[in-house]
């Protein structure tokens, strides 16, 4: 699930999710796991008092967040290390004067982005034509059409769980709900500069000092780009956004997939969400062809389409204007590039530094052409062995959470009957999709970063909406083999694991069994598990959203769930500040299971090898992947927007699992001792 946060989508993703989490380069909210044999223990601490800082003492101790990221890990210098190797083909395929096609696309396109002397030349010149536009605008008439341009395919609620979008809505293209044998255009919430609703309406202290960073934020992009009172126009803006973001649902409240399943047609949006010509929006968002569509935010589809009618036109157009500016800040001048990590960075995140331009370049070539930088990166360096190796453990994990499932005293026949059909349909993709998107279509100019840009985002939520003319492949990837990560896809009962993830020291071909199971197993148990946590267990084995459980089973999962959220509540990482336990319940569910699953495979594929040592290996390998170092800002921003909790807190799972209480010797007083009876049991 969606992560560290960015207003200008040139992420790449880097960090292992319960569905996907997206950071910018080197931004990792998880840490892969070292060799466990070399880790070096923190003999300071009790591993049943903080088994986090036991295990990875010595890392945290030694390692400084670098001045160009808000966290630090293991795992981001993973992913710094498969950026770098990256960027060495890109830069290689420059030379090549016979290339063509894809190839030569990707060159272009990251050439173009890293050409900053001609970015400055051209200056605003790009921009003028869509700020001419705007400022055309002459009606509220006018304003529908261009709100109803401004939507981009650029959020994905359940895969990605990435909730936010600058535009006034984001468009969603998936399988339906209840009907997984055809694509549907949902509609979510958008509309904020900032990260989320809390930003704008929490009373804190700090966040009213971002609050009025932001509105000096707005007010410097405006005055670069031209425009007089830029002031007084900023707050005209910011005082809108607050008005969006009353309308908007909680974090929590996006996470629940029950209250997003609203089916409306074109006439129930012109009833129940007056304000706005509903025909004209969806025309000029080219779903003029769509009849129905699902609302994920119903409560900020009416109020922001009331206030579409309340708002005067002036402030809307300085809307838009302001927030097309940051959309392209990036391919822009140095100057707002500049200003755009001034508050994005080090206000937002605590970021120090800007990125050097070539992982900017890189993650805006991603995004743009990922499967097409996708296919250059498995050519070189996904070795066919990885691959079956990962297949291996993929079964063998199935295979114990199928024996885990057969073994749960509280299910009732039927519901185990279609908990175990689920795992006998689930795809498992490993390495890269069996078939690679096209980017036939896009326009790439070599001297062109503005256009280039704005044409790749543009084409991609022209592929996005022509799905809907199309059936859905549940073999469909929704990640690019070169992203250090892992997904569940519910709607298509499937799984991705990228080749980037299956390499050291997430995956060591030449490691134990131990290693690996506690390491990239606990991945694997984690992404199949989230088809049975408190979401995926909505779905049946076809993707469909639908109530598969007796009342009786449904009753157990939500009371042994509810212990999880408790457990979770406890935790406080600031005296202000505490971990949400239902907004994390997903992602924390997944950690239980799939560890007691890998553990479960594990101790089948050693056999009687399995001793004490390698059990230890196994949880300090679990321990080792949450490595990770975080600012304060961006800590901040994380628990209250982030459906993860943080690394430390995550690593304390291991206290709900009998196994690890032998391994390491734990005893009642200390601080992460839990009697039996209060260990955490669901699967």
């Amino acid at each position: 699930m969606k992560t560290s946060w960015t207003p200008v989508k040139t992420a790449i993703v880097l960090a292992l999710c319960g569905a996907a989490v997206v950071s910018m380069p080197g931004q990792a909210r998880q840490a892969a796991a070292p060799k466990a044999e070399a880790a070096q223990a923190n003999a300071a601490v009790k591993p049943g008092d903080d088994f986090f800082a036991y295990a990875n003492g010595d890392w945290l101790a030694k390692t400084e967040i670098p001045a160009d990221r808000s966290s630090w890990s293991s795992m981001g210098a993973l992913a710094e290390e498969t950026n770098q190797r990256i960027v060495k083909m890109i830069e290689d395929l420059a030379g090549d004067k016979k290339l063509s096609g894809e190839g030569r696309k990707v060159s272009d396109y990251f050439r173009a982005y890293m050409n900053e002397s001609a970015i400055e030349g051209k200056g605003v010149t790009p921009l003028k034509p869509m700020l001419a536009k705007i400022d055309a605008i002459k009606d509220k008439a006018g304003l529908t059409r261009a709100l109803g341009e401004s939507i981009r395919a650029d959020v994905d609620p359940l895969n990605n769980t990435d909730f936010f979008t600058e535009n006034v809505f984001g468009l969603w293209v998936a399988q339906g709900l209840h009907d997984t044998g055809r694509h549907m255009p949902y509609i979510l919430q958008g509309g904020l500069g900032m990260p989320d609703r809390a930003y704008y309406l929490d009373n804190s202290e700090r966040m009213a000092g971002l609050r009025t960073k932001y509105q000096q934020h707005i007010a410097a992009m405006l005055k670069m780009a031209g425009y007089n009172d830029a002031e007084a126009r900023a707050a005209k803006v910011f005082a809108l956004e607050v008005d969006i973001a009353n309308s908007h649902g909680t974090r929590a409240d996006s996470a629940d997939v029950l209250k997003a399943d609203n089916t409306w047609t074109v006439k129930d949006f012109t009833s129940k969400a007056p304000g706005m010509d509903w025909n004209a929006f969806f025309k000029a968002a080219k779903l003029g062809d769509q009849q129905k569509f699902i609302v994920w935010h119903p409560s900020a589809v009416v109020g922001e389409a009331a206030l579409v009618n309340k708002v005067d036109l002036a402030t809307w157009k300085d809307y838009l204007a302001f927030h097309r500016i940051n959309q392209m800040a990036n391919v822009l001048p140095k100057a707002f590039a500049d200003q755009r990590f001034d508050f994005y960075g080090k206000s937002l995140s605590g970021t120090p530094q800007q990125s050097v331009r070539w992982k900017r370049a890189l993650g805006a070539t991603n995004e743009a052409m990922d499967e097409a930088v996708g296919k250059i990166y498995v050519a070189k360096y996904f070795p066919a062995e990885n691959k079956a190796r990962l297949q291996q453990m993929v079964n063998n994990i199935v295979d114990a959470f199928g024996k885990r499932v057969d073994k749960l005293d509280w299910m009732a026949p039927a519901t185990r009957a279609q908990a175990k059909e689920k795992l006998k349909t689930l795809y498992v993709g490993v390495g890269y999709p069996d078939k690679w998107k096209s980017y036939e279509g896009l326009k790439v100019v070599a001297d062109d970063a503005f256009g280039n840009a704005a044409r790749a985002d543009e084409f991609h939520t022209a592929q996005e909406i022509a799905k809907l003319h199309r059936k859905p492949e549940r073999t469909e990837w929704s990640m690019p083999p070169q992203l250090v990560n892992a997904v569940n896809l519910p709607l298509q009962n499937a799984l991705n694991f990228p080749a980037a993830i299956l390499q050291p020291p997430f995956f060591d071909p030449k490691a134990s069994d131990a290693t690996n199971y506690g390491a990239i197993g606990a991945v694997i148990g984690h992404e199949i598990s989230h088809s049975f946590d408190d979401q995926g267990a909505q779905f049946d084995a076809q993707g469909r959203l639908r109530d598969w459980w007796t009342k009786q089973d449904a009753e157990h999962f939500k009371t042994a769930s509810g212990k999880l959220v408790e457990q979770y509540n406890g935790y406080k990482p600031f005296p202000d500040l505490a971990i949400n336990g239902q907004l994390t319940l997903s992602e924390n569910l997944a950690d239980l299971a799939g560890l007691a699953a890998s553990y479960d495979a594990y101790k089948a594929a050693s056999g009687a090898k399995a001793n004490v040592e390698g059990d230890r290996q196994f949880f300090l390998g679990f321990a080792h992947s949450w490595r990770n170092k975080a600012r304060e800002a961006a800590e901040r921003r994380g628990i209250l927007t982030d459906g993860h909790a943080p690394g430390q807190y995550r690593a304390a799972t291991v206290r709900n699992l009998d196994a690890w209480y032998k391994a390491f010797d734990v005893q009642p007083g200390q601080k992460l001792y839990l009697a039996p009876e209060d260990r955490v049991r669901v699967w």
